[in-house]
């Protein structure tokens, strides 16, 4: 059965991938971009294929789009808030202003999406939100805070929303990617310069991983595309969707940690109640 999917940030990475692999299946998909020859090199891709224009951070026109997509082209069955970037650099080394930027993108821009088209979703009591967070909205890795500040915002906003909406026949899925042959690692990702010598040791080694294994990734794009439309077929689509080997190991990893650490200090949080 034709979807129309709304996907942000069709340009490259997952967006692309899934973008193509929506369209092969027969789906229409409205795709946007950040300007006009990503759209007309959008557009011409085989399948229904329909670009629009949209920094996400331009939030007030947001709703308009939505609604103009939602008059002229057809109901959004799905949304897929997958625009977004990586931020590379300690936490006291990065400025106020590179995690307002960070949010802005990953976290407000992917909610005033979720808002413009909640109201059309509730009024039919049907439609699927894909969040496109990360491994990295579970588990930390240092150098990353902001990147990882954001990502676990959305986790969070998502998980809640999916409580509200329920009942509306509105799913929300949480897609956590693990290392994918993206330009994540490479052009989206922000580093910013470094200036204390002490974070050398904890932050240079990522840095180093990070480079060397950009386009070399074990994730396959194609195939985390197949993965999400296999959820959309699903009638009870999990709320958290890990993809590849690698984000199972280190979310399984993390969970186990905090399992143990929480059972290690169990005596201390049951001393608060009153008594």
């Amino acid at each position: 059965m034709q979807k129309t999917l709304l996907i942000t940030g069709v340009s490259t990475g997952l967006g692309q991938a899934l973008a193509q692999a929506a369209l092969a299946a027969g789906h229409r998909v409205v795709g946007t971009v950040r300007n006009e020859a990503a759209r007309a090199k959008f557009e011409a891709t085989p399948g229904h294929a329909i670009g629009r224009i949209l920094d996400v951070t331009n939030t007030a026109a947001i709703a308009p789009l939505v609604a103009e997509v939602e008059k002229s082209i057809g109901a959004i069955d799905v949304l897929v808030n997958n625009a977004g970037y990586g931020h590379e650099g300690t936490v006291e080394e990065s400025s106020l202003d590179d995690l307002r930027r960070q949010f802005e993108v990953n976290f407000f821009g992917a909610v005033a999406m979720i808002k413009a088209v909640l109201p059309f979703m509730r009024a039919r009591r049907s439609g699927r939100i894909v969040n496109i967070t990360s491994m990295g909205g579970f588990i930390t890795l240092p150098g990353l805070g902001f990147y990882h500040a954001s990502k676990f915002a959305l986790e969070g906003l998502g998980e809640s929303l999916g409580k509200e909406v329920a009942d509306f026949g509105i799913h929300i899925t949480a897609v956590e990617p693990g290392a994918f042959r993206t330009d994540w690692a490479g052009r989206s990702l922000v580093r910013i310069a470094r200036t204390v010598p002490d974070y050398d040791a904890v932050f240079e080694p990522g840095r180093q991983r990070r480079q060397g294994y950009s386009g070399q990734q074990l994730g396959d794009p194609a195939k985390a595309a197949a993965a999400i439309l296999h959820i959309l077929e699903a009638e009870n689509p999990p709320a958290h969707l890990l993809l590849g080997s690698d984000a199972i190991k280190m979310v399984g990893d993390k969970l186990d940690a905090l399992k143990s650490e929480f059972d290690a200090w169990q005596h201390v949080s049951a001393a608060t109640d009153f008594s």
